[in-house]
């Protein structure tokens, strides 16, 4: 009998040609079949047929980044993200089955109150702000007491950016006028992780639009995208989050809903397919599709007022969810591109992902060090490059792990792109 949780009927569409194979970076670093999508693929189509265990698919489905860099090139249009969402629902199922009852609570909490959990962020913000400010991050690396954290997180422990403290968000406000002409009024998605370690770009996001014209408004009422959610197969959680996201932005009368984070925008976009399978709601899920865009879209619809010229040689790493899924590729290097002073140079093989994927880097820690130093060893073949642009917040904490991991901070600024356009157009 086949396994009708698991998205059998798609795998037929894989006729096992191979164009996949030198996209994969997973088959690239670890060089099996099984690490590669139409092998994954077909391991999904044995499974649901009885022929191998879920154990024996849980290897190659958990080490996919889900960088999805494959239906991009797929000749047949194999539906690749629906067969892993599939597999990783029923293989969190299946361990459900076996895990003790303290874990399974542990994860639900992280996953259903505490990252959704405006306050939970918020303090996980303040916590690490007042860790950075008040000396303790210098005295811990300086007398080696992160030691004692496991290499992965003393990892990113280190790079870190500047986080900002509870004083600037009081500062905070719902609603942020246009400067001079009204010509649009946008919905701003803050995120989770985005907003409690990188709220100073969700900030320069809302004064880029409001200096093109647009009324922007951040909703109390939304909450987190449920990518990290349905990444790891927990689809019931993603599913409410995204009806409670729903919900919030429908009661306004947004022209658009803007993010500037490259991966929540990816599962913001897929709402009506997360969706498809309730009428009402993916009736309204497509309503709510149609108006997320990335900040590029909206900025590079205008004519950003720049004061200075930043005259360095500047590459960008774009996000594989941004690229791959919102089909977002030229609006963020023409914005780019358009910097005054900026020399810009195409990183070779930009396209190949950097290791990140989610929480990725921390689960698989090992296997996304390998697949960033291929990342890095592009770089370095640049000449002399000084500015690593990025789109979301997990590339921009792996990209300054690698320019770390090669000693070249002192050389290298990585930076989101939205800091680089507020800074060329004087925002401070």
């Amino acid at each position: 009998m086949i396994d009708a949780r698991l998205a059998y009927e798609e795998t037929f569409d894989c006729v096992q040609c191979g164009y996949c194979l030198p996209v994969c970076p997973t088959y690239i670093t670890m060089g099996k079949e099984t690490h590669s999508p139409r092998g994954r693929i077909h391991l999904v189509k044995m499974a649901a047929e009885g022929k191998i265990t879920y154990s024996e698919l849980a290897g190659p489905i958990n080490l996919c980044l889900g960088c999805r860099a494959c239906e991009v090139v797929c000749p047949t249009n194999v539906q690749y993200g629906k067969i892993l969402e599939s597999a990783k629902a029923v293989l969190l199922e299946e361990k459900k089955k076996v895990i003790p009852k303290r874990v399974k609570k542990f994860q639900e909490f992280l996953f259903a109150s505490m990252i959704p959990n405006k306050k939970w962020m918020n303090t996980t913000g303040t916590v690490l702000a007042l860790y950075q400010k008040t000396g303790l991050q210098k005295i811990a690396q300086k007398t080696g007491a992160v030691n004692i954290l496991p290499v992965r997180y003393r990892t990113f422990e280190k790079v870190l950016p500047q986080t900002e403290g509870p004083w600037k968000r009081k500062e905070r406000k719902n609603f942020y006028p246009a400067k001079g002409s009204k010509k649009l009024h946008v919905g701003f998605f803050t995120g989770c992780v985005m907003d409690s370690i990188f709220s100073a770009i969700n900030m320069k996001s809302t004064q880029l639009l409001q200096i093109v014209g647009c009324d922007v408004t951040v909703i109390e009422e939304q909450t987190c995208c449920g990518a990290l959610q349905s990444h790891s197969g927990d689809l019931e959680i993603a599913k409410k989050l995204a009806k409670r996201n729903i919900e919030a932005f429908e009661k306004y009368d947004f022209d658009y809903i803007v993010n500037s984070i490259g991966g929540c925008g990816a599962m913001l976009i897929e709402y009506d397919q997360l969706l498809k399978d309730e009428k009402e709601w993916n009736e309204r899920a497509k309503a709510f599709v149609e108006k997320m865009v990335d900040i590029s879209v909206i900025l590079s619809q205008f004519r950003l007022p720049f004061q200075k010229e930043i005259k360095k040689v500047v590459t960008y790493q774009p996000s594989c969810h941004m690229s791959n899924v919102q089909k977002r590729v030229e609006e963020p290097l023409e914005l780019l591109q358009s910097v005054p002073g900026v020399q810009y140079v195409e990183m070779p093989n930009k396209n190949f992902c950097c290791g990140s994927a989610g929480i990725y880097n921390i689960v698989n820690f090992n296997e996304s060090m390998e697949i960033l130093d291929v990342k890095m060893k592009n770089i370095k073949k640049l000449p002399n490059p000084e500015i690593i642009v990025t789109t979301n917040p997990g590339c921009h904490l792996q990209m300054l792990v690698g320019v770390a991991r090669e000693g070249l901070e002192s050389h290298i600024r990585v930076v989101h792109l939205v800091e680089l356009l507020a800074e060329a157009c004087g925002i401070d």
